[in-house]
């Protein structure tokens, strides 16, 4: 809002000239989102505990669990809020990929509202049915993706998946445009479901998004920033996208809002972000993907999330097939915690991972 309303007038006044950096941007918005966060948490889950939004415990998980009931939940909503409201006033608005973002964060966010809803108000951890879910995170996937394929100005549209580690120059996959926005909402839902899946310890899921989020922060930059005559993404070999730089200022504005989080979402949580959260962040970092065009990359990036959702299935295909469990218990960090390790170690260890996977992924950008 402030680039739209202010920037027309830089003529005259001179220092409003700075709006027309995303970089100066891209730290108004993550300083905005986090002073938001930092001041209205404290006063958000005071209002959250009066209205008794308490988190329901699984019976059948670990026991340690057990204490966690009652903790405010629904923090993601706040994140939400956060970031939209840093993104309107720091964002370009007239930029059709800012707004996809935030389609997909409040739409995600919205199934994740009516699921917390329901557990909270039925008082127990099953909430809305899975097909519910996975009805309403196709239609968002969907409706985004059919919007980014009518290919505006401020975002081309391309139907290419770079490889990772290879020189886009060298080679890419072009999809027929029906298999890749199929391959796109999968990778959208998917990656809202593995943060949902991830989301089980305090600080466990935030961490990696933030580190994703600020990973996707550069890959958006880079890909979208031009030096004078100085093409970084051809220099680089990565796919160029027109514009990507200011979806850099949804990155910002998410890691802002994620820190602020974090401070109140730590171990021991004073407040988790429930589906709300997960399911919002998830889709975004799958619509990150998808804008920025690293979808393969996206893989090594979220990781964490990844393998998070493959223990899942491994332990759910083992023991229909064999009535034997891979795991003591899944998602991943349960198992952990059945095996003794205490529940910060497991979050700490989770990160430094993503930390390193996230490394991996910018050390993609020279090894092509």
């Amino acid at each position: 809002m402030f680039y739209n309303l202010l920037y027309p007038f830089h003529e005259s006044i001179s220092w409003l000239n700075v709006l027309r950096y995303p970089s100066f941007r891209i730290v108004m918005a993550a300083l905005t989102a986090g002073l938001i966060s930092f001041i209205i948490y404290p006063i958000f889950i005071k209002k959250l505990s009066a209205l008794s939004f308490g988190q329901s415990v699984r019976d059948d998980g670990p026991q340690a669990h057990l204490k966690k009931t009652g903790t405010p939940t629904m923090g993601g909503l706040l994140i939400i809020i956060a970031t939209v409201v840093s993104c309107l006033l720091w964002g370009d608005l007239s930029h059709v990929g800012l707004w996809l973002l935030m389609y997909v964060l409040v739409g995600f966010g919205f199934i994740g509202m009516v699921d917390d809803l329901k557990k909270i108000t039925k008082s127990n951890s099953i909430g809305l049915s899975a097909r519910g879910k996975l009805i309403g995170q196709l239609f968002i996937s969907l409706s985004a993706l059919l919007i980014y394929h009518m290919d505006f100005s401020s975002l081309p549209y391309s139907s290419a998946l770079s490889i990772p580690f290879v020189a886009v120059t060298k080679f890419s996959l072009d999809l027929p445009s029906w298999l890749y926005i199929l391959f796109a909402v999968f990778i959208i839902v998917g990656t809202s479901n593995s943060v949902n899946l991830t989301d089980g310890l305090d600080g466990l899921a935030i961490g990696p998004v933030i580190t994703s989020a600020f990973v996707f922060l550069i890959l958006a930059y880079l890909a979208g920033t031009t030096v004078g005559d100085f093409n970084i993404a051809h220099y680089l070999k990565i796919p160029r996208v027109d514009g990507a730089s200011e979806l850099s200022v949804f990155c910002a504005a998410l890691i802002g809002a994620g820190i602020g989080f974090l401070w109140f979402n730590t171990y021991p949580a004073a407040i988790f972000m429930g589906d709300v959260g997960s399911l919002a962040l998830g889709g975004a970092l799958g619509m990150l993907a998808i804008l920025t065009k690293n979808e393969l990359l996206s893989a090594l990036l979220n990781g964490v999330f990844l393998v998070e959702t493959l223990s899942v299935i491994i332990q759910v295909m083992s023991f229909k097939l064999r009535k034997k469990r891979v795991f003591k218990m899944a998602p991943l960090h349960h198992h952990f915690e059945l095996l003794g390790w205490a529940e910060p170690k497991i979050i700490v260890r989770f990160w430094i991972i993503s930390g390193l996977l996230a490394l991996l992924t910018l050390l993609s950008l020279k090894l092509r």
